[in-house]
């Protein structure tokens, strides 16, 4: 089987879909799957224009191209027409349920424009079982045995981290955006003396109102947004923070949380979307109302009181999300399209 692999969102700054497209392509291929990655490096992914003319126009001209005979769309929007039989990775529904705050047209787009593209995938893979349902519920059309939840993997890197924490760090990966609610945390960080936020990822405007905050409250000097960071930078990150948080208030997965697992740090989650299901019992869990409980969490987490227990299921989190097992049950679903 040869696959082409829409891999246009590795171009550049790779947040998660970026993380998720590298890690599949390169277990496929340890799986024995051609695998043709298709990017235009010339293109900027995160600029609305630019991605509509890769997604409708130069995918699926490349791909019919490619001599592949299946076409993996793995950042949730697929073209118009494609002469490929196709399958769709749709990592969440968030432009339908958190986006308000985003232009109408990039709502229009990655919502109900994309919903509407989905009833033409051969099948659809979703990140979690979370997902999985949202999407149901967003397009109850779509055949319930067309849709394969499937968790992602998490690069191997990150099981060999050797951890050293500094007792001081705690790490927030991700986008800066308001559904990652960043702010929550920031509104903590003056009951918990010593400590120092550590935000990576890239920028949105909502990072204004994050600077403003932290000025406001006082924490301006130990709150660190250092945008996107390079692979060793970000291990080494891993390998000093004392507590990885994710109040998200919306994830389809939340990479963030797996990748804390994987390489033994300790990780406190919001109560919200699918990072109960992600965390199944080895991160914790505190939903978002209680303030004093995240408190008490990190400051547990801070005092190296979380490390035994994050050391303990580090293993099981590697075996769950194993890119190994993601590709075979990804090819299953490519000879379910294929014939």
């Amino acid at each position: 089987m040869r696959v082409a692999l829409d891999a246009q969102l590795t171009v550049g700054f790779a947040t998660g879909i970026g993380e998720y497209v590298r890690g599949l392509a390169t277990a496929l291929r340890d799986a024995g799957t051609d695998v043709i990655e298709l990017t235009e490096p010339r293109l900027d992914p995160w600029r609305f224009d630019r991605r509509v003319l890769w997604d409708q126009v130069l995918l699926p001209h490349r791909a019919a191209r490619s001599g592949a005979s299946l076409l993996h769309c793995a950042s949730g929007t697929m073209p118009l027409r494609s002469r490929l039989p196709t399958v769709v990775t749709v990592h969440d529904v968030a432009w339908l349920r958190v986006q308000g705050h985003a232009p109408w047209y990039a709502r229009r787009y990655f919502g109900a424009f994309s919903l509407e593209r989905y009833r033409a995938a051969g099948a659809v893979i979703t990140d979690s079982s979370f997902s999985r349902a949202e999407l149901l519920d967003v397009l109850p059309a779509l055949e319930p045995g067309r849709i394969h939840a499937i968790f992602p993997g998490v690069a191997r890197a990150f099981a060999q981290v050797e951890r050293r924490p500094d007792g001081r760090t705690i790490l927030v990966a991700g986008t800066v955006e308001p559904r990652k609610n960043l702010a929550y945390l920031l509104r903590l960080l003056p009951q918990l003396p010593g400590a120092r936020l550590v935000s990576i990822g890239p920028a949105t405007p909502y990072l204004d109102e994050c600077r403003r905050l932290a000025r406001d409250l006082g924490v301006a000097a130990r709150a660190e947004f250092r945008g996107y960071v390079d692979r060793a930078t970000l291990m080494e990150l891993y390998e000093v923070a004392a507590v990885a948080a994710v109040p998200s208030i919306y994830e389809g997965f939340g990479y963030a949380t797996a990748q804390a697992l994987c390489a033994g740090l300790p990780c406190v989650v919001s109560d919200r979307a699918s990072l109960p299901e992600v965390a199944c019992g080895d991160a914790r869990v505190v939903p978002l109302a209680d303030e004093m409980g995240w408190h008490a969490v990190l400051a547990r987490a801070l005092a190296g009181e979380m490390e035994t227990h994050a050391a303990g299921v580090r293993a099981r989190s590697v075996e769950r999300f194993s890119w190994h097992a993601a590709a075979r049950r990804t090819l299953e679903v490519y000879a379910s399209v294929d014939g």
